[in-house]
């Protein structure tokens, strides 16, 4: 095992309360002090300056990943599927080093959705100002104007967007376990629309603006002598502080703030947007849903707020997994009767693919799915 800066800081402190523990019952009060300075260190943030800077490369070239002929992520030297422990001891640096290339793998899939399955990404709010936060999401061309059939699919919550099932199962699988495109694909297929819902993206991040606090040297009814002892004071002040925030956070990570997208705060309100401003306008005489984990609640959330609308277009609702409840979302008598009608959710179950499941909730029919991995659902759906 490595040893590092901050278990040296460590090591002779708990030797210290070792011999102490050893002696008499008078160094018990010696004991109380050394735990109290314990508790007083964050070994979160002391961890930090054992990290690596977290600078890391902004493309899968720089990573050197790439996807193979199979979908699958490999390196490209190697050959080896990607490495979460890159750097022993380091998870927290590890982990970071995960999210950069998670981030990169996202807009990979948004540009597969629109070179391989020709989506078009459509910015959104649609009367968006030039200067305000906006999302988008991704519409075949025919999306709108097709008369018979439209697909929707909406992925669940956390770190995926557009595009994508799990994260985790396009780095550690391949792009079809992990992606919507053997759906969006299939359905193309077969002549339906196809609209992929972007239920995440509801801010965009920006760095925290420098708060200014006016020096004492503004105050002009001062006398001289105490601006500058007091102008004095403050700049040791200040070298003091930065000096400890540069020992506190030497990684020097940014402060961000969050600006939420007008209409689209959130998973259930940019489903009903998106129902306003697009579904509710397409031609189609059928409109299917396939929901994943939270997409199923965002989508009972939908019906809840636009229930004739949706009754009257939506033809069937493929659930996988879904964290619905009608009871805590307080849907009433008719959707419960609807969903029983019109929607299925396949769940986690050891029983044989499509046997029935017990539900304590009177709302749609539950299935196994045939497997108890949930992330895989959609894919082998597809």
């Amino acid at each position: 095992m490595s040893i590092t800066l901050s278990s040296l800081i460590l090591l002779p402190i708990w030797i210290s309360m070792a011999q102490i523990q050893q002696g008499d019952p008078d160094e018990k009060e010696k004991t109380t002090a050394l735990k109290d300075l314990l508790s007083r260190i964050d070994l979160d943030e002391l961890m930090k300056k054992d990290e690596p800077p977290l600078d890391f490369p902004d493309t899968l070239e720089g990573f050197e990943y790439a996807f193979n002929e199979k979908g699958q992520l490999r390196h490209i030297k190697t050959g080896e599927p990607f490495v979460f422990n890159y750097r022993e001891d380091l998870h927290r640096w590890n982990q970071k080093r995960y999210e950069a290339l998670g981030e990169i793998i996202t807009k990979y899939v948004y540009e597969l959705l629109e070179k391989d399955c020709n989506l078009k990404k459509i910015s959104i709010p649609v009367d968006a100002t030039e200067s305000e936060p906006k999302s988008f999401i991704f519409m075949s061309e025919d999306a709108l104007t097709n008369p018979q059939k439209l697909m929707v699919l909406i992925h669940g919550s956390g770190v995926v967007r557009a595009g994508q099932w799990a994260r985790r199962l396009i780095i550690n699988e391949d792009l079809d376990s992990g992606t919507q495109i053997p759906f969006i694909k299939r359905a193309m297929d077969e002549g339906y629309g196809v609209i992929v819902l972007n239920p995440n993206e509801n801010y965009i991040e920006v760095e925290k603006p420098k708060i200014h606090v006016p020096s004492s040297s503004d105050s002009s009814d001062e006398p001289a002598e105490k601006r500058e002892r007091k102008d004095k004071v403050s700049k040791e002040t200040k070298k003091r502080r930065d000096f400890y925030e540069k020992y506190r956070n030497p990684q020097r990570e940014k402060e961000m703030m969050q600006l939420y997208i007008r209409e689209n705060g959130s998973p259930e309100e940019h489903a009903v947007y998106v129902w306003d401003h697009f579904i509710a306008q397409s031609a189609a005489e059928n409109v299917f849903f396939v929901a994943h984990s939270y997409g199923g609640l965002a989508f009972v959330e939908l019906m809840i707020q636009r229930e004739a609308d949706v009754k009257s277009k939506v033809t069937a609702v493929a659930l996988t997994d879904s964290v619905h409840n009608v009871w805590h979302q307080e849907a009433g008598k008719t959707i419960r009767e609807w969903m029983r009608e019109n929607c299925c959710n396949w769940v986690s179950s050891s029983e044989p693919l499509d046997t029935s499941v017990e539900s304590m909730l009177p709302d749609c029919p539950r299935v196994s799915a045939g497997f108890i991995q949930t992330e895989l659902y959609p894919h082998f759906m597809a």
